[in-house]
């Protein structure tokens, strides 16, 4: 099975192409905190490339930003290329089925927010006590 789920923040702005038929693709780097931290007591970051197709690449290319934090769902492929040297490179990519975009809307220098943004904020909710007599089981 060859599954990825990443969360990280778009590094810089997503870039989209066609294909020579006339297919959309999106390219971008996720940065991604690794989930300990190093000896030193820092957390390191990975940069993964994501590449994105057809629709769900427009749909990328219009609403996503520097600094945008995504949710990718996708697989590994891994590609192997010929420089114009002539040597030989690897290069690891995601390519997304799915992007969720998470956290609040990065606005663009040509757009201006209809409301404020605001920062995730969590909600504390009192909750009355529950009487264990009162439950049906």
């Amino acid at each position: 099975m060859n599954k990825i789920i990443l969360i990280g923040n778009l590094t810089r702005d997503p870039e989209i192409t066609t294909t020579n038929s006339g297919v959309p693709v999106c390219t971008f780097t996720l940065a991604v905190s690794r989930r300990f931290t190093n000896s030193e007591g820092t957390r390191e970051t990975d940069f993964i490339n994501i590449v994105v197709w057809r629709a769900l690449a427009e749909t990328c290319h219009k609403y996503l930003r520097k600094g945008s934090k995504a949710a990718i769902s996708g697989t590994l492929q891994i590609r192997n290329y010929e420089t114009k040297e002539g040597q030989k490179r690897t290069a690891a990519e995601v390519v997304a089925d799915e992007v969720e975009f998470v956290g609040a809307k990065v606005v663009g220098a040509d757009e201006t927010p209809s409301a404020p943004i605001q920062d995730d904020v969590e909600k504390v909710v009192e909750l009355e006590p529950i009487d264990d007599g009162e439950l049906p089981f």
